[in-house]
This record gives C-alpha cells, structure tokens and sequence, in this order.
C-alpha cells in the first residue's frame, strides 16, 4: 500500500513574470539624450488591468508546474514501477537529470536514497518518494528568502539577466505588487540599448500607474540611472527598480556596463544597488548556472526570480542554482497573469511537481 502525504494549501502570492508585455506604440527616441520623468496621475487602475489580477490566483502552484518534464517523469515513473527496488532508484536518477536537476546533485540525492533502502528505512515505494520529498525541499530550503525592501529609501533594485528571459515584465509586475502594498515606485528605463525598450517600460508604468524615468535609445544607461535614483531621492520613493540591457554574458562590453552602473550608483548612495536581481528563464536548462555565474563575477548578484516555470521547463534547474550559488530565490514565474509571479516557497514549489496519487500495488 503506498502511503501519501496531504500537500499544504498553495501560497497565493500575487505578482507573475509571463504576462504578455502591454501594447504601445513605438515611438523613435529624441535627438538628444533629455531626461523624462513620465508622471502617472494616481487614478483608477488602468482599463487593461482586469478585477481578477488584483486578486488571489485560483490555480495553485500543483496546476501551474504539472506539465513540466520533473512533475511528468515522476508521476510516469511510480506509476510504472511501484515496487520498492534499485532499478526504481535508475530511473529516478535518470529523470532527475533529465529534468535539469544536474548530475552530481541527482547522484548524491539518489545514492544516499539508495543507502537508506538497503537498510530497509522504506516501507514501500510511496515510503520513498516521501523521503525524495525531504531531500528536494531540504535542497532548497535555505534558498528561500523572500526580497525586503524596507530599511532603506529609496530601495534599489537593480535588474540584470540575458536577452529574451522576461525582465521588463518582470520589472512591470513587481511595480504592480508593491503599488498594491502602498509603497511610491519609481522606474528607471536603463535599457537603452534595444529598439522600443523605453516604451515597453512607460507602458508598463502606464499600466501600473508608476512614474518613469528615462533618456532616449542609446543614451548612456549609467545616466539614467542615476538621474532616476537623483528623482527617487528628491520624490522620497520608497523603490526604485532599474531595467538594465539584456546582454549574454559573453558580451564583455555590455557586461562591463554593469559593473559602470554599479559605481555610478553608489556615488549618492554606497550601499546602492541594494538588490542585483538576476533573471532567469527556466527554459534555458543548465546554461543557466552558466550565466549566474558570469553576471555574479561582474555585478555581484544577489537574488534570482526563475521564469516560465509553467511552460516548457524541465522544472529542475530551480534545484541546481540553489545547490550550485545558494543564491536567495525570491520569486518564480507559473503563468501569464499578474498573481503568478510568486515568492518563492519551497515546500509548495516541490509539491508542485511530486505527483498527486498513486495506484496501489
């Protein structure tokens, strides 16, 4: 008889990083690189932004990380093996790895199963599995560190990460949580670098009902920033979140923009930025640790946000960044709406993706 664990109700956290980005039109930048406060009249919330955004999310974290290839292997995989043997403990190895977990983190969390099954620890398959449950959470326990922006004012929060990875949405959405919590958001358009970008983020400030500071395309991205963090001061803003250039990080110019930003920043204030927020798409797989590590090096990262958790992800790479940098996680995108970028909780992100049931031997 397999035994089961009854999984905690789902953090309902509200937030996401996979929205699609709102609509505006492109416009071409000024001749001349002139700082613009775009302010937003403190109204109602704008015609785009629907009820339902403002409300807790319905689906939990189990619906939003069941397709990913992690949750599929091991539902797949106990339902096909139900007895309690080594070559239960293969294939779990072998879909851990698949699942972008890493090989040497897979391994040891196999083999130290494997030892306690020899001792006769486990009952039967479903005894296992509770076990595996431990392990996943214990992994990330101590990555779990919810991002305070209280403290100090304004909070810098400084985002980097490579091209495509959803970090203007992502930027949008935590202006949307923290507006909701009553805190003055202020945005600093510092990518300057890719075509429309300055748009993208007035749009988002639009939406979100948040000022944004900004030059034109290809202004120098340090200036900005510091102009935007010079009006934050002056405004008393409780945040400033910055956008940054997404950038491989091969690129060795861009990447020591970074660093430039950096020191610009801690010209008004020293300890500025306060948070360095890397992310990440959890697409990418391995070559995310890759990245991590290149950007920590040059900007010194100090949390992640994991996005797309709840498309095509293998869902285990969250498990080899805490393992490789023991980096805070601070949230993970499960979906497209506004409640789906979650702070991160390592107990609801396991259960996500254990199965639900089993059938009886």
């Amino acid at each position: 008889m397999l035994k089961f664990w009854k999984k905690k109700p789902a953090d309902q956290g509200a937030g996401d990083s996979e929205e699609a980005t709102p609509q505006a039109p492109t416009q071409a930048p000024a001749a001349e690189p002139v700082t613009v406060i775009a302010d937003i009249a403190p109204q109602t919330a704008p015609a785009d932004v629907t009820t339902s955004e403002s409300t807790p999310a319905k689906r939990g974290w189990r619906e939003r990380l069941s397709g990913s290839t992690f949750a599929r292997g091991l539902t797949s995989l106990f339902a096909r093996h139900p007895k309690l043997d080594d070559n239960l403990l293969d294939e779990l190895e072998t879909t851990l790895i698949t699942a972008d977990v890493g090989i040497e983190a897979s391994t040891t969390l196999v083999e130290n199963l494997r030892k306690r099954m020899h001792k006769r620890e486990f009952a039967d398959a479903g005894a296992l599995l509770g076990a595996l449950r431990q392990e996943l959470i214990a992994l990330l326990k101590p990555v779990q560190k919810p991002l305070d922006i209280g403290g100090r004012q304004p909070f810098v929060v400084l985002t980097v990460g490579i091209n495509g990875v959803g970090k203007t949405t992502t930027i949008g959405k935590l202006a949307r949580r923290w507006r909701d919590e009553h805190r003055e958001v202020l945005l600093a358009a510092g990518d300057t670098f890719r075509a429309a970008a300055v748009e993208q983020l007035k749009a988002w400030g639009e939406r979100n009902q948040v000022p944004v500071i900004s030059q034109g395309q290809d202004a120098d991205a340090a200036s900005v920033i510091f102009d935007a963090l010079q009006a934050a001061r002056s405004r008393q803003a409780d945040v400033l979140i910055a956008d940054t250039a997404g950038r491989l990080h091969t690129q060795a110019g861009l990447m020591d923009e970074l660093g430039k930003i950096a020191r610009v920043l801690k010209k008004l204030d020293a300890e500025a930025p306060h948070e360095v927020l890397m992310v990440i798409d959890g697409t990418t797989g391995q070559n995310a640790v890759n990245q991590v590590r290149q950007f920590r090096q040059i900007v010194g990262v100090t949390g992640l946000v994991v996005t797309k958790l709840d498309g095509t992800a293998k869902g285990g790479v969250v498990f080899a960044l805490a393992r490789e940098f023991g980096l805070p996680i601070r949230f993970v995108g499960l979906g497209e709406t506004a409640t789906d970028l979650r702070v991160f909780d390592a107990d609801a992100y396991v259960d996500g993706l254990l199965p639900a049931d089993f059938a009886t031997s």
